[in-house]
């Protein structure tokens, strides 16, 4: 690859001098786009919004001018983030959490996507005249939601287990099927038998779902029986575990993206060593994915170029949040008995992200007519409806009864491993509107095994008493046995919520009631 020199028109090859400016600008990129996470949480806006406005500056019609047009290229960058991503997702995923939720969200991530595809790719062919193959492919694109763009908004709302279980599910789930009707839909020939590529979908989930969930399992027996070298190791490790079952999976003709995500699902609950640096490391590889393809695909797009499909895109995206997405919940949830107020969140939830534009790829790769209209149009209606989307959503929660007491469910908790103690020890901050203000030690009713060993206020730390009175603006050292670790985190999570009377009244560890 050869680095072409701007002003004088002609090609120089690569030098260390180049390289040098080259890690600068990726480095002061990277500044930036680090800084625009705080701007993102405080204005309740997904990140992605600002990566994509830092890709577009830096692009042709922008201050950097760069004028890069390589779909293919973007496409194999994108699919490497997403399964970046998918398995920074799949670790953090809590099995408990989220196994209630599986047959609903299993049912949205294919029947949900199907009704969605077959609802958007008709409006897309009458409304705004494309033909069927393109308002098939507009349709299965955006019917994937982001599970990035979701809880990135979503991360500071306490809502029930179920509602947070069944998206995180749903947007973990659906990247497969839409992924093999994007590349049908996107190769050339007729597709004559619906039920033959029902079954193709069908086949690919079930190995890699089977993959995934085997490679798992031998991985996260494998560390646990194999001690490394070094502590360090093991992050690495487990990230390469989890590519792969991408890898398996692929080449074994089935979902990779299921693969990857059931595989990092396995793990995330295997209680592995060293897993607070596994987690950290995931984390911030996770980042660097979501900051590298958005910033890509924001350098992809041609602004000037968008302005004719700009109604277009939004008559589709309307469709798509009134119509579609609503219609593929009602239809999923309503036999599971979701109430009414958890099915109108989840409906205005299903945010579009990086996977809609990375998918519109497909299609200008595979050299599918007006593809670029295709995606064009997916990156104005990604872009317009998650900023009516994203800001919304805390207040819908709210206005429902299912974000009450914000505030109070955000008590701070990280663990780290004592290992050869066979312990925890968990900082806890109690935040200013924490119900757990006024709560003294011994009113916690910690479980056996658990114990608060010091306090810190104000600078000072010092051992409590039973009868100490905790404040707001506290933090807290936590020493738990193994086999109650998990208790004791659920336990201050409840007094957070609930106050003393905590478990009393009902108020549950996950933010539910009982």
């Amino acid at each position: 690859m050869r680095l072409k020199h701007v002003r004088q028109g002609r090609e120089r090859p690569l030098t260390v001098h180049h390289l040098n400016q080259l890690l600068l600008v990726c480095s002061l990129v990277l500044l930036v786009a680090v800084a625009a996470v705080r701007i993102s949480s405080r204005s309740g806006l997904p990140s992605l919004l600002v990566y994509l406005g830092i890709g577009i500056a830096m692009g042709q019609d922008g201050i950097g001018d760069i004028h890069f047009d390589n779909a293919e290229l973007t496409q194999v960058i994108g699919y490497a983030a997403l399964v970046v991503i998918l398995a920074e997702g799949g670790l953090g995923t809590k099995w408990k959490e989220i196994k209630p939720a599986l047959p609903a969200a299993s049912a949205l991530a294919l029947a949900g996507v199907a009704v969605s595809v077959g609802v958007t790719a008709t409006a897309a062919h009458y409304l705004i005249d494309l033909e069927w193959r393109q308002a098939l492919i507009v349709g299965a694109v955006v019917s994937s939601t982001d599970a990035a763009a979701v809880f990135s908004v979503l991360r500071k709302i306490p809502l029930p287990a179920r509602v947070t279980g069944t998206l995180e599910a749903e947007s973990g789930f659906n990247d497969a099927p839409v992924v093999i009707l994007v590349v049908s839909f996107s190769t050339a020939g007729p597709i004559e038998h619906w039920y033959a590529l029902v079954g193709e979908i069908a086949l690919e989930l079930v190995i890699g779902a089977a993959i995934g969930i085997a490679v798992g399992w031998l991985g996260s027996w494998g560390l646990r029986h194999v001690a490394l070298p070094a502590s360090g190791l093991y992050p690495i490790a487990v990230m390469a575990i989890a590519v792969t079952a991408y890898a398996a999976g692929a080449m074994a003709h089935g979902s990779g993206f299921l693969a990857v995500y059931l595989a990092s699902m396995v793990l995330g609950n295997a209680k592995l060593p060293h897993w607070p640096a596994t987690r950290g490391f995931a984390d911030g590889l996770g980042w660097i994915a979501q900051i590298g393809m958005f910033v890509l695909l924001g350098l992809l797009v041609t602004p000037h170029e968008l302005g004719d499909d700009i109604l277009p895109a939004l008559v589709i995206g309307l469709v798509l949040t009134m119509v579609a997405r609503p219609l593929s919940v009602v239809l999923c949830l309503t036999p599971f008995r979701v109430p009414w107020q958890e099915q109108t969140l989840m409906s205005w939830a299903g945010l579009r992200g990086a996977v809609p534009i990375i998918l519109a790829t497909i299609p200008m790769v595979e050299g599918v007519e007006a593809s670029r209209r295709i995606f064009n149009l997916v990156f104005v209606l990604v872009v317009v409806y998650t900023l009516v989307q994203g800001p919304t959503l805390p207040w819908l929660a709210r206005k429902l009864s299912l974000g009450e007491d914000a505030e109070a469910a955000d008590l701070g908790i990280e663990s780290a491993p004592l290992e050869r103690l066979r312990g925890h020890l968990l900082s806890v901050a109690i935040p200013e509107e924490s119900k757990m203000h006024g709560v003294e030690v011994n009113e916690l009713r910690m479980p056996a095994g658990a114990a608060v060993t010091l306090v810190v206020r104000d600078g000072k730390s010092f051992v409590p008493l039973p009868t100490t009175v905790l404040r707001r603006g506290d933090e807290l050292l936590v020493v738990a046995t193994d086999p109650v670790r998990d208790a004791a985190e659920r336990r201050l999570r409840a007094v957070g919520r609930g106050g003393k009377l905590a478990g009393w009244l009902g108020t549950d560890g996950d933010g539910t009631s009982r």
